[in-house]
């Protein structure tokens, strides 16, 4: 235990650990992000779908209206991952968490979201968890081609990416889950699509929804591919065990930093 201690203390002196929920074809950008100046983005190609405000409320996707109260958590958030990540040269993220129910999908939405929302990076979201896919459902998306159709070989990823109606954010959703998920997790084929959504944009953060490390062997396949790992856990989902085996999967070295989710905490009222 003591392993997950230090890791969470020094996420803490990093400002690195927070609690950002309670329960409660191709893109083109126009200016760069290293000049400090308005990333803007043409989607001549994606798709580009409205998402349904009451739906994404009931599953808890607070940040796609900047207007919500509760959205500030991710924001906090979203900075203090964007200055870890820029420090280090980090463009890929795998958010990840010790078991099931923790709430990772909801913080990988949120954030993602908040990113695209801050004008000098784009942000682009995928679901990896291919075992149990859930980006899709949570966001109300209804589509045809999916990261499954990129896996089989049948179309390119443009063609599966969506807009969200959301300046800056790309979704590629898993419609359903797929078949000896970690073999394809570790495979080249899957590597060559992380290196080419890392590369193509500098300005873009990928961030991977990834499923409970715990869970099989999914995670821990395609860890090593992504730059930067962000640890979700349950408040009082996870026990001491647990926690300790999970931490060994992540080398120090990777770790950004841990969130603690679905603590009870007040909604600010007030903004200065």
């Amino acid at each position: 235990m003591e392993r997950i201690k230090v890791a969470v203390e020094k996420a803490r002196k990093q400002g690195l650990v927070d609690s950002p929920a309670h329960r409660s074809p191709v893109a083109v950008a126009t200016t760069g992000a290293e000049s400090g100046e308005f990333v803007d983005i043409n989607y001549s190609q994606t798709d580009i779908v409205e998402l349904d405000r009451e739906h994404l409320k009931n599953h808890r996707i607070l940040a796609y209206d900047k207007d919500n109260q509760s959205s500030w958590m991710f924001d906090i958030l979203r900075t203090q991952v964007l200055q870890k990540m820029e420090e280090n040269g980090w463009r890929t993220l795998a958010i990840t968490s010790p078991n099931p129910e923790a709430g990772k999908t909801v913080v990988s939405i949120n954030l993602a979201m908040s990113i695209a929302h801050q004008t000098q990076r784009t942000a682009m979201l995928v679901d990896f968890d291919l075992r149990r896919p859930k980006i899709k459902t949570y966001l109300g998306l209804k589509r045809e081609k999916s990261l499954n159709d990129v896996l089989a070989g049948d179309i390119d990823i443009a063609e599966a990416m969506v807009n969200p109606n959301i300046p800056r954010l790309v979704i590629l959703p898993t419609n359903k889950p797929v078949a000896k998920s970690s073999e394809v997790l570790s495979s080249k084929r899957v590597e060559s699509i992380i290196t080419d959504l890392r590369e193509r944009y500098s300005e873009r953060v990928v961030i991977f929804d990834l499923p409970p490390i715990l869970a099989a062997d999914d995670a821990i396949a395609v860890l090593p591919k992504i730059d930067c790992v962000l640890l979700v856990i349950g408040n009082g989902m996870s026990n001491q065990r647990e926690i300790e085996d999970c931490m060994r999967h992540i080398p120090d070295a990777s770790l950004l930093g841990v969130v603690l989710n679905k603590s009870e905490m007040p909604t600010r009222t007030y903004y200065y």
